[in-house]
């Protein structure tokens, strides 16, 4: 009778230390995520911010304005961190295009507002990809956690589901950038 009081102790207190486990790192995830957010949030920001000072050069090509302001929404109203990557991806390759016009129109190269946002964007993209790492690997560990023996049984049984990454689809962001010197 003591023998199989103990061990359904142990069993319990295998489960509390397994259920406590997968939620610490449930919480940070939501956490590194909420620091992603952050940073987007930023960005989107910085993004209205540079897309006004564009608009006052006359000529310049409104189809990239109007794309970036798209997508800038769209990503703004989108919860499912699935969907938000390869939005943010758009955004990513419609502020390259922005820059890439940009480069036909001198005045606007050297206006100062343009070039501290410019310089700021960069910033907040290296903060994001930071964070992004960090995320990746706080849900790799809460994904791996989840669906290994004996903490997969734990993690059905109070309905742990694993959580989405946040990265890179498209294939192009991932090749090699050639400078030419």
């Amino acid at each position: 009778m003591l023998v199989t009081l103990f061990v359904i102790l142990l069993l319990i207190v295998a489960i509390v230390l397994v259920y406590n486990s997968v939620v610490k790192l449930r919480i940070r995830a939501k956490n590194a995520w909420s620091d992603i957010d952050v940073q987007l949030k930023k960005r989107y920001d910085l993004i209205n911010n540079l897309v006004e000072t564009v608009k006052g050069y006359s000529n310049f090509e409104k189809s990239v304005l109007e794309e970036i302001a798209e997508k800038r929404s769209i990503a703004m109203n989108e919860d499912k961190i699935s969907r938000k990557a390869g939005i943010e991806e758009g955004i990513t390759g419609a502020l390259k295009s922005l820059f890439a016009v940009a480069e036909n129109y001198p005045d606007l190269k050297a206006n100062k507002s343009f070039l501290y946002l410019q310089e700021q964007l960069v910033d907040i993209e290296n903060t994001i990809s930071m964070a992004r790492r960090y995320y990746n690997a706080v849900v790799r560990d809460y994904n791996q956690l989840i669906n290994v023996f004996p903490q997969n049984v734990v993690a059905r049984i109070f309905g742990f589901k694993e959580l989405d990454y946040f990265e890179v689809e498209n294939q192009k962001e991932r090749e090699v950038v050639n400078v030419a010197t």
